[in-house]
């Protein structure tokens, strides 16, 4: 895995090959942050990255100028992963890890996010209840805006929080704002 840019462009990180997810590819991760970059600041800010795996898409976001992220899982072996990965590149500072189930994490969260970014298995069925437990658990900032990775069988698209989708391979990224 690998951060794409940003003040850690080009730092690798290890991931174990019997890792429990899959990290997003270069190709899609590309695409979602040159989408984000049209519409989105992000040296102000913080940012939740729940069900994070491998923490792809929070370093990203880290190395990319967020100057808070905090990156949720409820797999043993991710956060373990992240909390060391946080140490080794020195963000300490700027990145937390945090173990936890994410509709859990939502409900009883006393932090607000600018900007929550969530992957859930695709095989999960829990993507739009999953935006519902963002929305309703009240972790975003006024403003905030929701972006939700899934696969081309997930049709997020008639939730009222809807804002547009991008397709890059057989990833999709959902965006919702509020109303």
């Amino acid at each position: 895995m690998r951060i794409i840019r940003g003040n850690l462009k080009g730092k690798r990180i290890s991931v174990p090959s019997n890792f429990p997810s899959r990290p997003t590819t270069d190709y899609a991760k590309e695409g979602l942050f040159n989408v984000l970059e049209n519409f989105i600041d992000l040296d102000d800010k913080h940012v939740l990255d729940l069900c994070t795996g491998t923490g792809n898409i929070a370093f990203e976001f880290t190395s990319r100028g967020a100057p808070y992220v905090m990156a949720v899982d409820s797999h043993p072996i991710s956060y373990n992963f992240i909390r060391k990965a946080i140490v080794q590149l020195n963000l300490s500072d700027r990145m937390a890890a945090y173990k936890a189930d994410c509709v859990i994490f939502c409900r009883n969260s006393n932090k607000k996010f600018d900007l929550v970014f969530a992957d859930p298995p695709f095989h999960l069925k829990i993507h739009a209840s999953l935006v519902r437990e963002i929305f309703d658990g009240q972790v975003l900032n006024e403003n905030g805006k929701v972006i939700v990775e899934h696969g081309p069988q997930t049709d997020l698209s008639s939730l009222k929080e809807f804002s547009f989708s991008r397709k890059f391979g057989n990833v999709n990224f959902s965006f919702f704002n509020f109303e």
